[in-house]
């Protein structure tokens, strides 16, 4: 008898902004795909992450647990469990196609195939591991664009990790997991099990390494650039002061971070990354085309998300690792036509994460009581949902996060803080006056109340944290 449950598609882009898709307000882009998700879906447009870097952000999304909880505080931390195993149990094809930054990078995590493509640019961990994306380059006879090639060019240290692609433009990487995707889709017969098929792509994620044809637009857009000031750079807390000399120094993914770049440089880095996201909404599309081809569309529900931002020089930083929104706010769509309503914009606070249970839920599964993610099925289907009344994120010291041994933020509607461990600075922001995050009002007194109230928060969260997931490593004591 044929599985009547959905199929779900999960599109993961790595690093990509909530400002970089049209239809959630920012003209300046052209995702005509993503725009189509966005009028005859459901987006979520205070959807955080619980972590500024890829794998403890993914672990979380994929566990159901925060960090602190799942013990993945950093990339390269060990993950090898998700809730796609109680899929897989369950009866689902399980597909991965592309990044997931699990670690090691083989790591089944339930899935039945994995077609690996990971970091465009891996050097600290890694570095040698021989995925899809490599395989299909020496086939082709061709050597990845990646740091040691970039290092060789006269302008590196001005590029901002903004090059432009120019081999084949089917084997850059966004390409390259969009067409192995198509393929997979068209090649492979629909079985009588429902699909779950994740789709990673390592874009924007830098290098920024788009094509010319997508990169030309951009260049001649008026792109919008954050001021950056000497005031807010000086009230940024210590860690954050040297990790933008560090990343001055070191050219993590092929960038090396400009103090204080011209306006000039700033715009070619933008619309090298805005290009990227451009080039992934024509794949996004030809994976929907493909889908409805093969009547999966029929019975499917299509999840679009990433799994977290970049600054791109906006507040003085380079890529992540900050508690800014332009890093912990990301887009999540959520496409059924029929299942759930058309053109709806969700604002209340989420956690990336709470995604998790409602897949579980589509596939007639109940989540565990042990998860902290809490279900969106409500807001998805236009019922009861109570917005979170806060939002979480923590990070752990690494070899860029290195003036701090971990970082923790919370926010309400209104207030965010960011708390060091074991230092007396930190930061706080009056997101209702400040909504860019400049004036850092820590240590002024006319906002203490509203610091002691997130401070007791955090600590309160801990605790119930500890409480409510003590039975989780059961089945491992």
């Amino acid at each position: 008898m044929t599985d009547s449950r959905p199929h779900i598609i999960f599109i993961i882009t790595d690093q990509q902004r909530y400002d970089t898709i049209a239809a959630l307000g920012y003209d300046y882009m052209d995702t005509p795909h993503l725009d189509r998700l966005v009028r005859e879906g459901v987006s979520f447009s205070n959807c955080h992450i619980t972590a500024p870097s890829c794998a403890p952000a993914r672990a979380s999304l994929f566990t159901g647990y925060f960090p602190h909880t799942t013990g993945i505080l950093k990339n390269a931390d060990s993950w090898k469990r998700s809730w796609i195993e109680d899929l897989a149990d369950s009866g689902y094809r399980c597909i991965n196609i592309g990044k997931m930054h699990s670690y090691p990078y083989h790591t089944p995590l339930g899935f039945h195939e994995r077609y690996v493509v990971e970091n465009k640019d891996r050097y600290l961990e890694e570095r040698y591991y021989y995925d899809e994306w490599d395989k299909a380059l020496h086939a082709r006879g061709l050597v990845k664009q990646q740091r040691e090639l970039y290092r060789q060019r006269a302008d590196y240290a001005e590029c901002l990790g903004a090059f432009e692609w120019e081999l084949p433009e089917d084997m850059q990487s966004d390409m390259f997991v969009g067409d192995l995707a198509t393929w997979w889709i068209e090649s492979k017969p629909v079985a009588d099990e429902p699909l779950f098929l994740q789709i990673g792509f390592p874009g924007p994620h830098p290098p920024y390494d788009p094509t010319r044809r997508f990169l030309d637009p951009y260049l001649e857009k008026d792109l919008p650039l954050m001021e950056v000031t000497a005031e807010e750079l000086a009230g940024q807390p210590q860690p954050f002061q040297e990790m933008r000399q560090h990343n001055s120094e070191v050219d993590h993914d092929s960038i090396i971070h400009i103090l204080d770049p011209t306006p000039e440089q700033r715009h070619r880095q933008r619309a090298h990354y805005l290009a990227n996201v451009t080039m992934i909404d024509e794949k996004v599309g030809e994976i929907l085309q493909a889908l409805d081809a093969k009547g999966y569309l029929e019975n499917a529900v299509v999840f679009f998300t990433s799994d977290h931002g970049d600054c791109l020089t906006d507040h003085g930083h380079s890529q992540k690792w900050t508690m800014y929104d332009l890093i912990l706010r990301v887009p999540l769509i959520a496409w059924a036509p029929g299942r759930y309503p058309a053109g709806v914009e969700i604002d209340g606070l989420c956690q990336h994460m709470d995604v998790g249970p409602a897949m579980l839920e589509l596939a007639g599964l109940e989540p565990a009581g042990s998860l902290e993610a809490v279900s969106l099925t409500g807001a998805l289907e236009g019922g009861d949902w109570t917005p979170r009344p806060h939002v979480y994120a923590e990070h752990g010291k690494d070899a860029i996060l290195q003036g701090t041994e971990f970082v923790t933020m919370v926010r309400d509607a209104r207030w965010k803080l960011v708390h060091f461990l074991d230092e007396p600075w930190g930061q706080l922001f009056d997101l209702e006056t400040d909504p860019t995050e400049v004036v850092n009002r820590w240590d002024d007194p006319a906002a203490a109340d509203a610091k002691g109230a997130l401070l007791d928060e955090l600590r309160e969260w801990r605790i119930r944290s500890g409480w409510h997931t003590s039975c989780w490593p059961a089945e491992w004591r």
